[in-house]
């Protein structure tokens, strides 16, 4: 049978969102029902919103949640009614190439849900990021449903589902940040504070915030950046040198998605050092460097897609290191808001007035 619960829709490209009455179908074969306890407003909703991503509306938006499994489908076995879950958006095969190779972060087969959840008349909703959690239930792939521990407080658990593990895996992950090093984050939101809170769990030594918003930059101070730069005011590439005895970062990571700042961070990193980027470009968008400077410097250029996690591994780990006292997920979540505010959280995010707006139920 379908639940009929509450929904936030995106009916059309660039238009409000709506709350509407969606209906969500019982767990097929590999499939979970969760019931969603919070849900981040996350960039990539408003991306859907805007037809940015695709154009397959309607769109039930998002993703960066956490609940409880209220029921599962058969052949089930890594989750059961009753466990504490976050959502992941990327739930691996297990036996596409990339898998088989051993590198399933890389997965190019990842688990959804098989049934569409639909609007009253039947329309079916496009699932953002294959989840749809902008609601009171959720139907996934159950491969995409982490058990994590319960004792998590659900609005900072959620921001791991996406967020959190984008900007966490990029220095840890991807760039392979350790002990020592020095971490230039361009872009100081929720992704690229992550970054630095990744940067600083690694154990690097100096850890410098650039952005163009001084209140960003005081947030990056509270995650571990022991260095800031308005680059509003001051050329960052040299400001970056200036406090790396003229060298440059052994990883630099661009948090925004443009190609000015991409170029930035790239002449802003050492010799044979790690550019990685983790900000979200749009389509129309490319970067051009000489060749030679690309060749001369050596080094890496890296993206990183989802901070290259794997969520059986990583959701886990980092809820423990939470639940620690060791990173501080709670000083992410800016404001706790009902799911007929989810317009307005988009407005404030695009002020930059929140880290995170977070739906709870």
């Amino acid at each position: 049978m379908a639940n009929a619960v509450k929904g936030v829709i995106a009916g059309a490209k660039g238009a409000p969102v709506s709350v509407e009455t969606i209906l969500v179908p019982d767990p097929g074969p590999g499939e979970a029902l969760v019931r969603i306890q919070a849900c981040g407003v996350c960039h990539t909703d408003l991306h859907y919103r805007e037809g940015a991503i695709t154009n397959d509306f309607p769109f039930l938006l998002g993703h960066e949640a956490s609940g409880i499994v209220e029921q599962v489908g058969p052949n089930v076995t890594n989750v059961a009614p009753g466990d504490f879950v976050i959502l992941a958006w990327r739930a691996p095969c297990g036996t596409c190439r990339s898998c088989l190779r051993g590198r399933p972060w890389y997965c190019f087969a990842s688990r959804n849900a098989q049934q569409k959840m639909t609007r009253q008349d039947g329309t079916p909703l496009s699932a953002a990021i294959g989840i749809g959690a902008f609601a009171e239930l959720a139907l996934v792939a159950a491969g995409q449903a982490v058990k994590v521990n319960p004792a998590a407080r659900p609005e900072a658990a959620g921001l791991v589902g996406c967020g959190i593990m984008a900007g966490l895996g990029a220095a840890i992950n991807t760039a392979g940040v350790s002990r020592g090093d020095s971490v230039a984050v361009i872009g100081c939101g929720g992704v690229g504070n992550a970054a630095i809170a990744g940067a600083k769990l690694a154990g690097a030594h100096t850890i410098i915030g650039v952005d163009v918003d001084d209140r960003k930059l005081e947030w990056a101070k509270q995650f571990g950046a022991t260095h800031t730069i308005n680059s509003r005011h001051t050329d960052p590439v040299q400001a970056i040198r200036d406090l790396t005895g003229g060298n440059g970062v052994n990883v630099a990571i661009e948090a925004v998605g443009r190609p000015e700042t991409f170029t930035q961070a790239f002449y802003a990193r050492d010799h044979a050092g790690t550019v990685v980027l983790v900000g979200v470009p749009s389509p129309e968008m490319k970067i051009e460097l000489p060749l030679l400077e690309v060749f001369g410097r050596g080094g890496a250029l890296k993206s990183s897609w989802y901070g290259d996690c794997l969520p059986t591994r990583d959701f886990p780990m980092f809820i423990d290191l939470y639940l620690q006292g060791r990173l501080d997920l709670e000083r992410f979540v800016s404001e706790t808001i009902t799911l007929d505010k989810v317009e307005e959280a988009f407005h404030k995010m695009e002020r930059g007035e929140v880290l995170r707006s977070g739906v709870v139920f």
